[in-house]
């Protein structure tokens, strides 16, 4: 007979979801409508897009913090804390004059909504039985996967519709049933700030230099050429100097900040690569998909965000029907279906052609929302089983980080493989488009007189014309080329993603999921 769970505790858990999901949410909404926020506040796009990145940086640094500071604080103190200064942060944020105050309060608003991602992850690893914990994850699997992939759908609609500053303002009305759902539910305890003086301070300062210089390499790198801006090889030596040192502290320090011990756990481990590879093709593919609808289809954000609705809908539908689904499978299996299937929504799209939009997306999109539904919540709770409740700020301070590192790590990489492919496929095709071709030159003919008949007078302007319009076309070709071969790449890393899963070993007691 599994243990009841107090109304109480499910009010709890529902409340810290729904910050965790509109922690996530707000990347998304932000980036979809990154153009207009630019236009609105005066900043170039090459500064713009600090907008996201001091976001992104203070969310990644204090996931991995929170469970040593809601020890410290007590997590009703904590969480209610940070969830009022999300709230007051998004406000702040739609009301910016300029970049430097954009940046500053986007960094305090991604601190503060950094903490509630954990923070409902450790909590349904803690107030929840074993036997109730895959409808927690489930729950917790919206905000991880949902949330991104409805992301561009809201921001979009609230740019196009009543303007850039309502994407800030949306969190709001859900944000102040959060703060009073946490404040009837959670239970007042009392504060430890004597664990201040005895902090893991060389740990959690390294792992903040190493965590942020990283996270600004993989945000501007692609921007700064790399390694041929000293600005991104001096942040590259501080990241790798920083986290080697952190990783020595953890691993040698009596009580450290993270125990990255439980990472030698072979559930833990295995879970943790599988789970940063999900948010490798996960944010990555939220990233890919509207630059191709807007470079090559010319779609606005609304329309792109219609499109990418279909990767979030079919989720609404799935994530409550897997924790039924934990209790008659094995959650490895589903875990290796949701992977499988959310590979072949990628390799679904590598024979891209000029007309691959809507229509030609619809499917792919439909596959992917179902293979994330069935990956994420198995994945969670095969690889927290058996984490102990001492170890729970860590485990779940690492899972999340992990994610949301190789979401970072994604956009990077695809980022530069698009622009190198982009170059590799501009080659090939511009050595087949050469006037010693009768194709070519039959081309020229046309062009040269279609602009001749539209008004261009002097034939070697129409001619020079003809030669512009057909290097659109090439570059245009070798652009659909290389987002099909990022799809192809993003399919790979989730078959690699698939064997880490493979490797799960079933827990013990795993009839229907959860940690022991």
């Amino acid at each position: 007979m599994a243990p009841s769970v107090s109304a109480k505790t499910w009010i709890a858990v529902l409340g810290a979801t729904l910050g965790a999901f509109m922690a996530v949410l707000n990347i998304q909404i932000v980036n979809a409508s990154l153009a207009d926020i630019q236009g609105a506040i005066g900043a170039g796009i090459d500064d713009g897009g600090w907008i996201s990145t001091s976001y992104l940086i203070a969310e990644i640094v204090v996931i991995p913090l929170s469970g040593w500071l809601a020890q410290v604080f007590s997590v009703r103190i904590y969480l209610l804390t940070n969830a009022v200064l999300f709230l007051a942060f998004s406000a702040a944020c739609a009301l910016a004059q300029d970049l430097p105050q954009m940046i500053a309060i986007r960094a305090l608003q991604g601190f503060s909504g950094g903490v509630l991602i954990p923070m409902a992850f450790t909590l349904i690893i803690t107030l929840l039985p074993k036997a109730k914990q895959p409808i927690g994850l489930a729950l917790f699997a919206l905000s991880a996967t949902f949330a991104p992939a409805i992301g561009p759908t809201i921001g979009g609609y609230l740019t196009e519709n009543w303007g850039w500053q309502y994407i800030f303002y949306v969190n709001l009305a859900p944000g102040a049933l959060m703060v009073g759902m946490l404040y009837v539910s959670l239970e007042a305890k009392p504060m430890k700030l004597h664990l201040l003086r005895e902090g893991d301070w060389p740990g959690i300062i390294t792992m903040a230099i190493g965590l942020a210089a990283l996270q600004t390499v993989l945000e501007e790198g692609n921007k700064d050429d790399w390694f041929g801006s000293p600005f991104i090889v001096r942040l590259s030596a501080i990241a790798a100097v920083a986290l080697t040192l952190f990783l020595v502290i953890e691993l040698t320090t009596k009580k450290p900040l993270l125990n990255l011990r439980l990472l030698f756990r072979r559930n833990f481990g295995f879970g943790i690569l599988a789970n940063f590879l999900l948010g490798v093709a996960l944010y990555g593919s939220v990233f890919i998909l509207p630059q191709y609808l807007s470079r090559i289809q010319g779609y606005n954000a609304e329309q792109i965000g219609m499109v990418l609705a279909w990767t979030g809908l079919p989720q609404l539908v799935l994530i409550p029907l897997v924790p039924r689904l934990m209790k008659r499978l094995d959650p490895r299996i589903l875990i290796a279906i949701g992977f499988a299937l959310f590979a072949a929504s990628n390799f679904m799209n590598i024979y891209m052609t000029a007309d691959y939009a809507t229509d030609q997306l619809f499917w792919p999109n439909v596959v992917r929302a179902i293979g994330q539904a069935l990956a994420m919540t198995p994945l969670s709770a095969v690889a927290t089983a058996g984490i102990e409740a001492e170890n729970a700020g860590s485990a779940s301070g690492l899972f999340n980080m992990m994610r949301n590192l190789g979401g970072a790590v994604g956009i990077a990489l695809l980022q530069t493989f698009l622009t190198k492919r982009e170059q590799y496929h501009s080659n090939v095709l511009a050595q087949s488009v050469s006037l010693l071709e009768p194709a070519t030159r039959n081309r020229l003919d046309q062009l040269t007189h279609y602009f001749m008949s539209h008004g261009v007078a002097n034939p070697a302007d129409a001619l020079n014309r003809a030669y512009v319009a057909i290097g659109h076309v090439v570059q245009k070709q070798a652009f659909i080329l290389a987002f099909s071969d990022t799809f192809y790449l993003l399919g790979a890393g989730l078959i690699v993603a698939l064997i880490a899963g493979l490797l799960l070993k079933k827990p013990d007691h795993m009839q229907s999921g959860g940690a022991h």
